[in-house]
C-alpha cells in the first residue's frame, strides 16, 4: 500500500511539472521579444528627379511582306533560304521561262506579219505609213477604170459606144473607187491592231521578266514556301522578307500621360533580353484618337539606333517622363521587401518599428521612391534582416551605410 501511494504521488508531480513547462516557455518567448533588436537604419532622403510612369511596348518589323509568284509555272531555282539576309533587286527564285519566251517569239512574229502587211517592217518602228500594196492596186485600178469611164463619156455622145456600154463603165469606175476607200480603212484598222500586238509583246516582256522573282527591300528571309519543282500558280507565296531596320515600337499611352507624348517625343526602353541596357527611340506617329475600350492612345516610334540584342515581337517597358525636376522621397532599395504582392517599408520611431506599407514606386539608381505622405525626409528607415522583423518591435539603432 505504501509503495503505491508513493507511485501515485511521483506520477502527479511530473505532470504538473509537464504543465507549467508551456507556460515558464511562452514568459521566456515573451521576455525574448520585448527585448531591443539592433538594427541599421539610413535615413530617407529627399531628390529632385523626373516624374515617369512605365508601359509596355513591343517592336514591330519596319516593313514586312509576303512575296508571290506574279505569273504560274514550275520553280526551277531557289537561292535564299530561312534566316538569310537579301538587298533589294536580289534574285530569290527563278522560273521555267521557256513557254513565256515562245509567247513572246509568237508576238512578235504576228507583229512582223502586220507590218508586212502595211508595206513596214519592224525598224521602221512607230512610222505611220501613206499606203499599202493594196492601196497601190487598188489605186491602179481606179486609174483605169478612170480612164476607160472618160473616154467612154466621150464616145457615147458621138454614138460610137452605146449607152449600156458606158453605165457598165461607170460602174466599173464607181467600184474600183469604194475598193480604194476599203483598201484604206483596212489600213486603218490594220494600223490600229498594231497597238494591240505591240501591248501583247509588252505584256509577255512583262510576264517573262515575272518569271524572276526579287527581293522588294533589304532585309531578312523569314519563311520560304516554295522549292524547286514545284508548280505554282500566280497570287503564291514564296518568301516571306522582313526589314528589321529601322525596327519600330508601338505602345499604348494611358489617357492621363498622352497629353505628354508628341511627334519628336524621346523615348527610352528596356527589354529582359538585354538586362542592364537601355535603349531610345523617337516618336514618329500617333493615332488620332484614344481607343474607347481601353482609353489609350496608339504612338509608334522609330529606333535611334540599331542593336543585336533587339529582334522583332519582343515586349519592352518603356519609359514615359510625365513631368521633369520634381520633389520625391527615396529609400534605399536595401530599405525595400516585397512578399505576397505586397511592398513594405520598415520606419524606427520611438525605438520602435513601424511597419509602413508603400506602392512600388520608381527606381532612381540604388534607391525608390516612396510617396510623400507616408515617408518624410530623415525619416529613419531599417536596411537588412527585414523578413525578421515585425510592427512594433522595439529596437536599437546603428548607423547603417548611405550609397
Amino acid at each position: 500500500m505504501k509503495k503505491y501511494l508513493i507511485l501515485v504521488l511521483i506520477l502527479a508531480a511530473a505532470a504538473c511539472s509537464k504543465k507549467q513547462q508551456p507556460v515558464a516557455t511562452a514568459e521566456a518567448a515573451a521576455a525574448k521579444k520585448s527585448e531591443p533588436v539592433s538594427v541599421k537604419a539610413v535615413p530617407a532622403e529627399e531628390r529632385r528627379t523626373d516624374k515617369s510612369i512605365l508601359v509596355t511596348g513591343s517592336l514591330l518589323p519596319d516593313e514586312i511582306v509576303t512575296v508571290v509568284s506574279e505569273v504560274q509555272g514550275k520553280i526551277a531555282t531557289v537561292k535564299v533560304d530561312f534566316g538569310q539576309p537579301v538587298r533589294r533587286g536580289d534574285i530569290i527564285a527563278e522560273m521555267e521561262k521557256t513557254e513565256y519566251q515562245l509567247q513572246l517569239d509568237r508576238s512578235k512574229a504576228a507583229l512582223a506579219q502586220a507590218l508586212a502587211r502595211l508595206g513596214l517592217t519592224p525598224a521602221d518602228g512607230d512610222k505611220t505609213p501613206d499606203n499599202t500594196p493594196a492601196m497601190r492596186q487598188a489605186w491602179a485600178q481606179v486609174e483605169d477604170a478612170k480612164f476607160k469611164f472618160e473616154n467612154a463619156s466621150k464616145l457615147v455622145k458621138s454614138g460610137d459606144i452605146s449607152q449600156e456600154r458606158f453605165n457598165e463603165l461607170e460602174k466599173l469606175y464607181r467600184a474600183r473607187q469604194a475598193t480604194f476607200e476599203a483598201a484604206k480603212d483596212e489600213m486603218r484598222t490594220q494600223w490600229a491592231s498594231l497597238d494591240a500586238i505591240r501591248a501583247d509583246i509588252k505584256l509577255m516582256e512583262k510576264k517573262l521578266r515575272d518569271t524572276t522573282i526579287r527581293a522588294p527591300f533589304d532585309g531578312s528571309i523569314s519563311e520560304r514556301k516554295v522549292a524547286p519543282g514545284q508548280y505554282v500558280k500566280d497570287n503564291v507565296p514564296v518568301v516571306t522578307i522582313v526589314k528589321t531596320n529601322p525596327m519600330r515600337l508601338r505602345l499604348e499611352v494611358p489617357e492621363t500621360a498622352s497629353g505628354v507624348v508628341r511627334v519628336g517625343t524621346g523615348l527610352e526602353f528596356t527589354t529582359d533580353a538585354a538586362p542592364g541596357k537601355s535603349f531610345s527611340a523617337t516618336v514618329r506617329e500617333l493615332n488620332p484618337s484614344l481607343n474607347e475600350q481601353s482609353r489609350t492612345l496608339m504612338a509608334e516610334a522609330r529606333l535611334n539606333t540599331g542593336d543585336s540584342h533587339l529582334r522583332p515581337g519582343m515586349f519592352v517597358q518603356v519609359k514615359l517622363i510625365l513631368e521633369r525636376g520634381v520633389q520625391a522621397i527615396v529609400v534605399p532599395k536595401e530599405a525595400v521587401y516585397s512578399v505576397a504582392g505586397l511592398t513594405k517599408v520598415f520606419l524606427v520611431r520611438d525605438g520602435k518599428l513601424v511597419e509602413c506599407r508603400v506602392p512600388p514606386g520608381q527606381m532612381l539608381n540604388d534607391w525608390m521612391e516612396v510617396p510623400a505622405g507616408q515617408i518624410k525626409p530623415g525619416d529613419q528607415v531599417v536596411i537588412g534582416n527585414l523578413p525578421q522583423l515585425s510592427d512594433g518591435q522595439p529596437v536599437t539603432v546603428t548607423e547603417g551605410r548611405r550609397s
